[in-house]
């Protein structure tokens, strides 16, 4: 047998997924938590390592992301699809050719409410010669061409084939070089190709963004005791007012909206581990109205909580 006959590498892998948990232990770069607004979800992942250099093809499912960037390293994200529906990235809601950028420690919020085909490359080091956009508390979002957007989308599809290809073992160091090349002119050229857009001020408010992660966090720390509006905006130093409209902003619904769809998620999560009992759960989590529970929790998942908590102790 040559080095010819030899799978490179450097091949992309696929990874299927079908439980929410197991696809965000897998995701890798990005310290992520989301909320599905499905009840069963299908993902899939293509993960290509190249030495300095990560290439990730995801098919998601309808959810809300909040992601924070690993240290040491740039991400560059961006759509593969051209769906005539918007994804709201940092509160911002277009349908538009985009890209968004960020450095190690950025943080993001979106919304995609259907199932979306998304790609990233990631870098590392931190890319800081090349002139690029600098993101480091938030990652920000650039309208660009569609024909620069389009040549990098078809380069990630190229990548990933090519990469599957065998090769010598030999050669193929320089054909990943080569590859990493390529990517990085290919978002010179995104990036050179920005469009001045008025609607990208407001996604790219690193203030807002950050009075949105503080209410994030004081609404993260325990949502398992009662949560009230007044409360926490004390605690911030904000308006009620202010509150639900960076809220909405960010997450496309009401306050109480969010807090019910994330409560009901923490009591399935707390279900599947083995709970003592459904009531108690429901109660530890603030769904005083058990029938009004178990009609909304169904709604959501698609099976009564004793359905979920009975599959949790099987396991």
């Amino acid at each position: 047998m040559n080095d010819n006959d030899h799978a490179p590498v450097w091949a992309p892998k696929t990874f299927c997924f079908s439980d929410v948990d197991e696809f965000r232990n897998a995701i890798r770069g990005l310290n992520l938590e989301f909320t599905p607004f499905v009840r069963k979800m299908a993902a899939e992942q293509v993960i290509l390592s190249l030495p300095g250099c990560d290439v990730n093809l995801t098919r998601a499912f309808p959810r809300i992301v909040d992601a924070q960037l690993v240290e040491n390293c740039t991400a560059i994200g961006f759509t593969m699809d051209d769906l005539d529906v918007p994804v709201r990235f940092n509160g911002a809601q277009r349908s538009r050719p985009v890209v968004v950028i960020g450095s190690g420690g950025a943080a993001y919020t979106t919304i995609e409410e259907v199932q979306r085909q998304i790609a990233s490359v990631v870098f590392r080091p931190e890319v800081t010669d090349r002139g690029w956009p600098q993101a480091a508390l938030s990652f920000k979002i650039f309208e660009t061409t569609a024909e620069s957007l389009n040549r990098l989308r078809a380069l990630v599809r190229e990548v990933l084939a090519a990469a599957a290809e065998p090769i010598g073992s030999a050669e193929m160091p320089l054909k990943a070089a080569a590859m990493k090349e390529s990517l990085l002119a290919a978002v010179d050229e995104v990036l050179y190709s920005v469009v001045q857009a008025r609607w990208t001020h407001r996604p790219n408010d690193e203030r807002h963004f950050r009075i949105f992660q503080d209410i994030h966090a004081a609404l993260s720390d325990d949502l398992s005791q009662p949560i009230y509006s007044e409360e926490i905006a004390r605690k911030l130093g904000l308006s009620v007012r202010t509150m639900h409209d960076v809220v909405r902003r960010y997450r496309g619904m009401s306050l109480h909206r969010y807090l019910r769809l994330r409560r009901l998620w923490l009591v399935r999560k707390r279900l599947l581990a083995g709970a003592d009992s459904v009531k108690a759960v429901a109660l530890a989590f603030g769904f005083w109205h058990l029938s009004d529970f178990s009609r909304s929790y169904r709604d959501q998942f698609g099976e009564a909580p004793s359905q979920t908590l009975e599959r949790g102790r099987g396991r």
